[in-house]
């Protein structure tokens, strides 16, 4: 099985016959550029789509590579809504919550329910999205998703089973303890670790706690080191410590950059 990464929490993961996408969204703003995360050439061979919520950086893509590939869809049941007696999701690209979006292939999950499509074992796990804060200079701007409905809209982590392998990947969230004591030593987990300066994540030192609790064989460290605005490097950690940790814990941790990838 080969994973690659494409910063944020963007990832293909490839085995046999599948091709998966996680988050196919865009850079968020760098240099007024919206560029699509997951490479164009990509797109056509995707078998499956899995969004973990609605901000653009996860998601603003999701459309164009449904178009591209055919490929369905995998997302919250908030992320849909039948509008006419049609089914629309969350528009990519629009603002707010317009749903506008055809879509007519796809699966939705909440948190804890399962389903099984195309040889995969798919469950929802809890993820809570905090507060996006911003800062241009001596200016700041923090949308809420308690606030402001479309920030972090419809988040939602997975459990995916494939060839004898667990994949976790938490997509953008707080800690929840209590709740991910329920996933029990995964393949492969990838969690977000910026939060120190992003505000809406876990930073490093929590996310060594999610760790303890899950104990994955291996780790991927994501959302962090970003280019935002105009910064390549927003969010930045400290990889070698967090590694170290890890490593103390039993697990391995596996620091990729854009375009670098791992077999499990």
């Amino acid at each position: 099985m080969k994973i690659t990464y494409y910063l944020y929490n963007a990832f293909i993961i490839e085995w046999d016959d599948k091709k998966i996408a996680i988050d196919p969204g865009a850079i968020f703003g760098y240099w007024f550029s919206f560029a699509s995360l997951i490479p164009k050439e990509e797109w056509n061979d995707i078998t499956h789509i899995f969004v973990t919520h609605g901000d653009p950086d996860h998601y603003v893509y999701v459309d164009k590579v449904m178009e591209a590939s055919g490929a369905p869809v995998i997302f919250n049941e908030t992320m849909v809504k039948e509008v006419d007696g049609k089914p629309l999701m969350l528009g990519p690209r629009s603002k707010g919550m317009v749903f506008d979006t055809p879509v007519s292939n796809y699966h939705t999950l909440s948190v804890d329910e399962s389903i099984e499509l195309d040889g995969m074992k798919i469950k929802g796990i809890k993820a809570t999205h905090g507060p996006l804060t911003v800062k241009i200079g001596p200016f700041k701007k923090t949308e809420d998703p308690k606030k402001n409905e479309r920030v972090g809209w419809g988040s939602l982590g997975y459990e995916i089973k494939l060839n004898q392998k667990t994949i976790v990947n938490l997509g953008d969230s707080f800690l929840e303890a209590e709740a991910w004591e329920k996933i029990k030593n995964p393949d492969v987990l990838m969690i977000p670790i910026g939060g120190k300066e992003l505000d809406n994540t876990m930073d490093e030192y929590e996310a060594l706690e999610a760790i303890k609790i899950i104990q994955p064989k291996q780790v991927i460290p994501m959302h962090y080191d970003l280019p935002i605005l105009f910064t390549k490097h927003f969010a930045a950690v400290d990889e070698s410590m967090f590694k170290r940790e890890i490593e103390k814990l039993g697990a391995q941790c596996r620091i990729l950059k854009k375009g670098e990838h791992i077999l499990v």
